[in-house]
């Protein structure tokens, strides 16, 4: 059965977002024309809003409404400890464990030379002058635990150690509930590496 010009369009929007195939997209299209049009109606405000409301923060370019964003204006966080990130999405992540009190700086990425990502292309001269400016004494740099996030921890710490800050990275280890016997080896070295006193 041919669907209409609008249904198809939409569908082939949706499935641009990640984790969303041919399938799911008619589904979530046909979801949306069954619902009462007002919960499809506050759907595209929402979509609308988002799209004109939401900025990057000028400082650590998180994603924010107001400049500069909530979390680098909170005077009850710890201004001298910057975490590194690669996405503002990982700032929602760390925030989840409330494990962190300190500011964030995202990268917009890792250097990647096979893909032509050098240092230029990411927020790498911004973190600099915060930490020039700043009182900061220690950057934690989290970008995942892949050849270019490895590649981008080195170059930072190469860049941060004349500025006179410490330079750490976050630990990787053994999932909690998994078994050793299924656990790679280069997440096992990691894992003693990353030890600390209990």
């Amino acid at each position: 059965m041919e669907s209409s010009e609008a249904v198809k369009k939409l569908s082939e929007e949706l499935q641009k977002l990640p984790g969303i195939g041919r399938k799911t997209a008619e589904r979530l299209v046909f979801s949306l024309l069954k619902s009462k049009s007002q919960q499809t109606s506050l759907l595209a405000r929402a979509l609308t809003y988002l799209v004109e409301k939401v900025k990057l923060c000028h400082l650590c370019g998180g994603i924010t409404e107001v400049e500069p964003c909530a979390i680098c204006t909170d005077e009850k966080r710890d201004k001298s400890i910057i975490c590194v990130i690669e996405q503002p999405l990982d700032i929602a992540l760390l925030e989840r464990t409330g494990s962190f009190n300190g500011l964030y700086h995202v990268l917009g990425g890792t250097l990647s030379p096979l893909d032509g990502i050098g240092p230029e292309l990411l927020r790498i001269e911004q973190l600099i002058k915060r930490v020039k400016e700043g009182k900061v004494i220690e950057v934690i740099v989290a970008t995942n635990p892949t050849m270019d996030g490895e590649a981008t921890a080195l170059y930072l710490s190469k860049v941060l150690r004349p500025l006179g800050v410490k330079a750490s990275r976050i630990a990787r280890g053994v999932p909690v509930g998994s078994d050793l016997e299924y656990v790679d080896e280069i997440t096992l070295v990691k894992s003693i590496e990353g030890r600390r006193e209990i």
